[in-house]
C-alpha cells in the first residue's frame, strides 16, 4: 500500500494521504514518501497546481504516537527535523499553487501541514486542532509562524494553549482559512479551482509566491525592490505576452506556464 496516492490529471496533482484506518497519521515511511511526491510535482512541468488532501474521513491526525513513543521508533526531535520540516519547506518552495482540500479533520502536525499550503479549503463538517498542549508538546510544523499570521497573535496563542476545536466556518470567520464548502460539493469545488490554476499564468503564480514568502521577513523598501525584481522577470514570460494579446485581442488567453 502507498502511505501518499498520486493521481494526474489536466496540469493537477493530487496526493492522497493514505492511512484511513489511522485518520492519515504520520509515520515515517508516509513522510518520506510525501517529500518525495512534492518534489515529483514541482519537477514534473506537466503539474501546474497540486492538491493535499486525505483518504476516508480524515484529512491528518497529525503524528502517530504509537511510533512516537516506540523505543526502538525515531527520536521526537528526528521527527520534527526530518519528517515534518522538511516538508513545510517543499510545499513553501514548490513554485506552483499548492491547496490543502481539507476533507475531515486536522490536527496537530496535520492542522499546520494544511495551513503552510497557499490556499485551504475545508468541508463544513471539517475542524482544525492545535493538539500539542494535550500532551504537553509545543506546536510544529510551522504551526508557530503561520498561525499567528493568519489569525492574529492573541486567537493563536489561546488556541494553542487551549488546544480548542475550530470548526471550518469558524476558520473562515477568523482568516485562518479561505472556504468552507457543503460536503457534498466539496470535491467538485477543489476540482474547480485546481483547474483554474492550473490554466492560469502559474509562472507568475510561482513569482508571487516567492513574493509572499520573502515578505515575512523583509521591511517595506526591501520588499518594493523584490516586486520591482520580480515584475521584471514576470514581464519577461511568454505568458505575460500571450495575457497581454488576449486582452488586446478581447479573446481568452492560453496560458501555458512559462
Amino acid at each position: 500500500m502507498s502511505y501518499i496516492q498520486q493521481e494526474f490529471s489536466q496540469g493537477v496533482c493530487t496526493l492522497r494521504m493514505n492511512r484511513p484506518e489511522k485518520f492519515n497519521s504520520f509515520v515515517r515511511d508516509m513522510a518520506m514518501d510525501l517529500q518525495v511526491k512534492l518534489d515529483e510535482a514541482a519537477a514534473d512541468d506537466s503539474v501546474r497546481c497540486i492538491v493535499l488532501t486525505g483518504v476516508g474521513k480524515a484529512f491528518c491526525a497529525g503524528q502517530d504516537l504509537a511510533e512516537a513513543t516506540d523505543p526502538n521508533g525515531p527520536e521526537l526531535s528526528n521527527i520534527v527535523s526530518e519528517h515534518y520540516n522538511p516538508i513545510i519547506q517543499r510545499i513553501r518552495r514548490i513554485e506552483k499553487p499548492v491547496i490543502a482540500a481539507v476533507n475531515g479533520v486536522a490536527a496537530g502536525a496535520g492542522a499546520n501541514i494544511a495551513l503552510a499550503c497557499d490556499i485551504v479549503l475545508a468541508t463544513e463538517s471539517a475542524s482544525f486542532i492545535q493538539a500539542f498542549s494535550k500532551i504537553g508538546l509545543i506546536p510544529d510544523s510551522g504551526g508557530t509562524f503561520f498561525l499567528p499570521r493568519l489569525v492574529g497573535w492573541q486567537r493563536a496563542s489561546a488556541l494553542m494553549m487551549t488546544g480548542e476545536k475550530v470548526s471550518a466556518t469558524d476558520a473562515v470567520s477568523i482568516g485562518m482559512i479561505y472556504k468552507a464548502i457543503p460536503d457534498d460539493q466539496f470535491e467538485a469545488s477543489v476540482l474547480e479551482m485546481a483547474n483554474q490554476l492550473a490554466q492560469m499564468p502559474t509562472k507568475g503564480l510561482g513569482l508571487t509566491k516567492r513574493a509572499l514568502n520573502q515578505s515575512f521577513g523583509n521591511n517595506l523598501s526591501q520588499q518594493l525592490d523584490l516586486e520591482d525584481e520580480l515584475q521584471s522577470q514576470a514581464g519577461r514570460t511568454d505568458d505575460y505576452a500571450e495575457g497581454t494579446r488576449a486582452f488586446l485581442e478581447k479573446r481568452k488567453p492560453e496560458f501555458k506556464g512559462h
